[in-house]
């Protein structure tokens, strides 16, 4: 017996990393990540496939499928595929791979039939946990993936996968990505803990509701401890709601008008990299 499910989940940009304190917050932006899962009953084994990436690692979204079929499959040994394509620039710090794992986890529910048997932040936990089990996160990044899973905008305890706030904000956004990549689980915990002070200021801003102000104290403090450059959060400070360091980089993230932002954005051409405008995006993930 074969049976297919299919998803997608949005990127996020960040409004505080969590790797200071364990508290960190994200945003839904409007690009996608899509799964389709394929499983067949009686067979042993799951195997991943990342589209223009056959070199990836593909240990997360077959975890993924594997922690679904265990709590879901009603008992069957069901192996099968899975295949991820994305609009997504891996290692990014736009949050590729909690994309990867919420579309997957639902695209697997999808095909079992179960999509309705879990609540989705709960769905968003199992992605979380299968990033634990492989290592390609510090914190969990359960900010990221509840983002993600969610849509809008979320400030969330890593420490206890436990959801604080949650809002919709409408802005237009600006991304720059670098050629570079940098994957979060190399991340310089002990830097980025010098800077916790600075974290529980954005954490108490971003709880406020002052989303762009949080962005930008965390886009600082976050460069500092990360040997980044600040000069594209400086271009971008006046004309920009917030702007951040997004993940442990190398991507940058301005929220605001777009007007204003397009001129941000004539700043940023001049560094290496893509540059583009996008919105948030409020529906979260879902299956198709």
């Amino acid at each position: 017996m074969t049976r297919i499910g299919r998803a997608s989940a949005p990127a996020a940009g960040t409004v505080l990393n969590a790797l200071a304190t364990g508290v960190g917050s994200a945003f839904a932006i409007d690009m996608e990540t899509t799964a389709t899962v394929d499983l067949d009953s009686g067979t042993d084994g799951v195997t991943g496939e990342i589209a223009g990436a056959p070199d990836a690692d593909t240990r997360l979204v077959e975890r993924c499928v594997e922690s679904v079929v265990d709590r879901f499959g009603d008992g069957e040994d069901w192996g099968g595929r899975v295949r991820t394509e994305s609009e997504v620039p891996m290692a990014a710090g736009l949050k590729s791979s909690s994309a990867a794992a919420n579309a997957t986890v639902l695209a697997t529910l999808d095909a079992l039939d179960a999509s309705d048997d879990i609540e989705r932040i709960d769905a968003c936990r199992l992605g979380v946990d299968a990033a634990r089990d492989v290592g390609v996160t510090v914190t969990g990044a359960f900010d990221d993936a509840s983002a993600s899973m969610l849509g809008g905008l979320t400030v969330t305890d890593n420490s206890s996968d436990g959801l604080l706030h949650r809002d919709d904000p409408d802005w237009d956004v600006l991304v720059w990505a670098p050629p570079e990549q940098a994957f979060s689980a190399d991340a310089d915990v002990a830097r980025c803990e010098q800077v916790a002070p600075m974290a529980d200021l954005a954490a108490d801003l971003a709880l406020d509701g002052e989303y762009g102000r949080a962005m930008t104290v965390n886009g600082l403090a976050f460069c500092a401890a990360l040997d980044y450059p600040t000069a594209p959060v400086v271009a971008a400070m006046t004309r920009s709601e917030g702007v951040s360091l997004s993940g442990t980089g190398p991507s940058f993230v301005a929220v605001g008008e777009r007007a204003a932002l397009e001129s941000v954005r004539d700043d940023w051409n001049t560094y290496e990299g893509d540059t583009w405008l996008t919105t948030t995006q409020t529906a979260g993930a879902r299956t198709r």
